[in-house]
């Protein structure tokens, strides 16, 4: 597929290729490689409730469902607006975008992502019916955040709230609000898994903001990588890997958490080469050379969520 797609670029061409499947286009307009990102915090929300003796499994699944969802539907928004906004431009690196390649219309992007945002709004109102106001609050937060990420009047991503809008919505309140629904409950220690979490996902939205960094200046996405510039993005990606692994240590001192929670460290043995590679990047050098690492930070992430989780079930 990639191929085929390296092809079609080169070309030129505004019609989908033929020997392409569509299937495959819209999986590729849907990033599953980002989905673990959103499943981590769920897992960690889950993990923190079993630990605290709390589990309930079907507001857990539906909580699941509803994150992956929401990162489908956010994902489809922004192959949409930053195709219309001229984000996306035929410079770009990175995965291929479905509408700014020409695979798929921009209106059936447009109106495939309000879709799957629909469906994330029905699996809500289950949530909603369990966890009651906070749920009803963060679901319509989340996805109006989710289409405001690069769409509507005051597009965040656009304005340098990309990063805040990862952390809050990734970390402290997908971990927050999947604890709410099955225990009914909210504490400091909640916080501080979401925020370790949230960390690391916006990590990810670094490494990827830094090597888009030339690109969106000069498309008037003025991304916080634009606005903090090279030697500022790696400063934070670095301080949010620290404050990441941190956590463990700050939830056994603070919280009595498990000894276990230290297995957690070894999601850092993924992060190496990426901060390798972010510190050594400059204006020198290919963009691409960053792709690598924008996979093992999410690898990273998707571990991390995994192996928190696992060890705070253990009480």
């Amino acid at each position: 597929m990639a191929s085929v797609v390296g092809r079609y670029v080169a070309a030129g061409r505004r019609s989908r290729p033929k020997e392409m499947p569509r299937y495959k286009v819209w999986l590729m307009a849907s990033r599953p490689r980002t989905l673990p990102a959103a499943a981590a915090p769920v897992l960690l929300g889950t993990g923190l409730a079993l630990g605290d003796g709390g589990m309930r499994i079907w507001p857990a699944l539906a909580a699941l469902m509803g994150a992956l969802l929401i990162q489908i539907g956010t994902n489809l928004a922004n192959d949409y607006y930053d195709h219309v906004r001229g984000g996306d431009s035929e410079d770009r690196v990175g995965p291929v975008r479905a509408t700014q390649a020409g695979l798929l219309p921009p209106k059936t992007v447009r109106n495939a992502a309000f879709f799957v945002l629909g469906l994330a709004l029905l699996i809500g109102f289950y949530l909603v019916d369990i966890g009651g106001m906070p749920i009803l609050i963060i679901g319509i937060a989340s996805l109006l955040c989710a289409v405001a990420y690069t769409g509507g009047p005051f597009p965040l991503a656009y304005h340098g709230l990309g990063d805040v809008f990862v952390f809050v919505f990734f970390g402290l309140v997908a971990v927050g609000g999947t604890y709410w629904v099955q225990t009914l409950a909210f504490g400091p220690e909640v916080l501080l898994a979401g925020a370790g979490m949230g960390a690391l996902a916006t990590a990810i939205l670094v490494v990827n903001n830094l090597r888009d960094l030339e690109t969106d200046a000069r498309a008037g996405k003025r991304t916080l990588a634009v606005r903090l510039g090279m030697l500022g993005t790696k400063v934070e990606f670095g301080f949010l890997v620290v404050l990441a692994f941190s956590v463990p240590a700050i939830g056994n001192g603070a919280f009595g958490w498990s000894p276990w929670t230290w297995i957690t460290l070894l999601a850092a043995a993924l992060l190496f080469r990426p901060l390798s590679s972010v510190l050594a990047y400059s204006p020198r050098k290919d963009p691409r050379t960053l792709i690598p690492a924008l996979g093992r930070t999410a690898q990273a992430a998707g571990l991390y969520g995994l192996l928190l989780g696992a060890t705070l079930a253990l009480g």
